[in-house]
């Protein structure tokens, strides 16, 4: 099968990276090929993640180049083309990130030992107000979750709908392509085959399927 450009996956807070393994696998058997992007998501800012994934990406096979966001990971993102763009082909897919912030991740900052714990990523995201609306710059599609189960339920006060962690109108942001909400959880997004579908779909089309 011809390959139809690259996919980067970018994980979320406190991931190693391999979670997203079956949602890879998937993207591969659609035609696509895959790379993952690992940063110290407690460690360095949210800015200089942005840095490393540009030069991440500037080292990819010049075709189409796409990526696909798993929590901080899709502000992440979207942070990278605030700071840079890619001048190539591609589309973006956020699965349930934070776009407008975090509740949960408000709570834990606002406290030395709670910011220590969500690292500085997390901290410049929200010092920010979340991200800028959509320049537009490529199509932007982003999936949230509506089963609320999660760690971010155990902190209280998550607007419903939610996936346990992110609240469906914190995954929202002015200018994005497409926004859909999927019966899942902020964890099970990453190996629930209708999410994949719409992944797969978007970076197909540009837009999710209604059907």
């Amino acid at each position: 099968m011809e390959a139809k450009g690259t996919a980067v996956l970018v994980h979320g807070l406190w991931m190693p990276g391999w979670e997203t393994w079956l949602l890879r696998r998937r993207l591969e058997a659609a035609g696509y090929r895959t790379t993952g992007f690992v940063y110290p998501t407690v460690g360095c800012g949210l800015d200089e993640n942005a840095d490393r994934l540009a030069a991440f990406a500037e080292q990819l096979p010049q075709d189409p180049v796409h990526f696909v966001g798993h929590s901080l990971g899709g502000a992440l993102i979207v942070r990278l083309f605030e700071r840079h763009g890619v001048g190539r082909g591609g589309r973006i897919v956020c699965l349930g990130s934070p776009l407008n912030g975090s509740r949960p991740g408000r709570l834990l900052d606002a406290h030395p030992l709670g910011r220590r714990i969500v690292g500085r990523c997390v901290h410049d995201l929200l010092a920010c107000g979340g991200c800028d609306p959509w320049n537009g710059m490529r199509e932007l599609g982003i999936i949230a979750g509506d089963v609320p189960l999660g760690m971010g339920r155990l902190l209280g006060g998550l607007a419903s709908p939610n996936d346990g962690t992110v609240a469906v109108e914190e995954t929202r942001l002015a200018g994005a392509t497409d926004h859909v909400v999927l019966h899942c959880t902020h964890m099970s997004m990453l190996w629930s085959r209708p999410v994949a579908e719409q992944v797969v779909r978007f970076l197909q089309a540009g837009r999710f399927d209604r059907a």
